[in-house]
């Protein structure tokens, strides 16, 4: 787990694929209209429920490409799959997510989203 949210951002950025993504006018407005702690704890939702199990139900293909600003956030910072987990975050798969991974996640998750809300 990175501890330097602004280098692992600035890595993110350097791959085309991650650095593609950003908030259309509907998310952004949602994401103004119903703050950031609300959003937060739909993204502690989404962790919880599609990403904290060992082996989590459809790995790879369980985060959304679109429908609320967590989705397109976690695509951006790698945090959709196990897979993305284990490559850029070093989470390792095959586990449990502990409780210090989840609020990791859900922090990298609320930096991406402060930081293009501001853009």
């Amino acid at each position: 787990m990175y501890q330097n949210l602004d280098l692992l951002m600035a890595q993110l950025q350097r791959s085309n694929f991650r650095a593609k993504f950003y908030l259309n006018p509907k998310d952004a407005a949602y994401l103004v209209d119903k703050g950031i702690p609300l959003i937060l704890s739909h993204a502690r939702d989404f962790v919880e429920q599609r990403l904290a199990p060992a082996f989590p139900a459809k790995d790879g293909k369980q985060t959304p490409w679109k429908g609320h600003p967590v989705f397109i956030a976690q695509h951006a910072t790698a945090t959709c799959c196990r897979g993305c987990l284990e490559k850029w975050h070093r989470i390792g798969k095959g586990q449990p997510l502990t409780e210090e991974e989840k609020q990791y996640i859900v922090r990298v998750i609320e930096y991406w989203l402060e930081h293009k809300r501001r853009a």
